[in-house]
């Protein structure tokens, strides 16, 4: 592992299979997490890829990092910070193309693995720069239509692929949120795979195993 210097910190692995030109992932962590999280389990995803875990802008208190503010308490109850979202978006296609500049990477096969508000902010990155972003791995995740580009349906989103999972007992992202994601996506014709597992918050061992199979699949 080691750090250089992006928009963003974050950890990196080099490719273990070397190549010219390698694939690469880019990890988008959850709210009050950090670079470390998704990282962890770096060492079981495929020996090709470039493996690189970015670090959410903001900072929470008393730990952890956000790509844009959750407010739990607000009088009119909980809601996120959009604004703050949009300016996370455009900051991760940017630092997108410094990581394929930086670690010489392939532009053209660019997965993005997220988990909670690390999968919402993939697939606005996703759908609003498909050009950037071949493949997405979404965990526990939904899409927010208002943290995407105004003319996203115009996009081409021809060369995207997603995979997408959620907790059936997950009690922070309500399951029927995540439901409406397959359906969103196909009417804009984007190959999607949806699944459900029976746990909470958090990816269980099946669902790591299918995310894998996945990403061989569509290497």
């Amino acid at each position: 592992m080691e750090k250089q210097t992006l928009i963003l910190e974050h950890n990196y692995r080099a490719p273990i299979i070397n190549s010219p030109n390698p694939p690469a992932i880019i990890m988008l962590h959850g709210f009050g997490s950090d670079e470390n999280d998704l990282f962890s389990f770096s060492s079981e995803l495929p020996n090709e890829y470039a493996i690189i875990s970015l670090k959410a802008p903001i900072r929470l208190e008393p730990y952890g990092n956000a790509w844009y503010n959750i407010y739990y308490d607000h009088p009119q109850g909980k809601f996120s910070d959009d604004e703050q979202a949009i300016a996370s978006r455009d900051l991760v296609a940017r630092c997108i193309d410094e990581i394929v500049s930086m670690y010489k990477v392939d532009s053209q096969r660019i997965t993005l693995i997220g988990f909670s508000q690390g999968t919402i902010l993939s697939f606005a990155v996703a759908l609003s720069y498909p050009e950037k972003v071949k493949n997405v791995i979404g965990l526990s995740g939904y899409i927010n239509k208002d943290i995407l580009v105004s003319d996203y349906t115009e996009k081409n989103h021809s060369n995207l692929h997603i995979y997408t999972s959620h907790g059936t007992q997950d009690q922070v992202i309500p399951i029927d949120w995540a439901r409406q994601s397959k359906p969103f996506l196909e009417q804009l014709n984007i190959d999607c795979t949806y699944s459900e597992f029976p746990v909470g918050h958090g990816v269980a061992p099946e669902n790591f195993m299918e995310l894998k199979n996945w990403l061989q699949n569509h290497p």
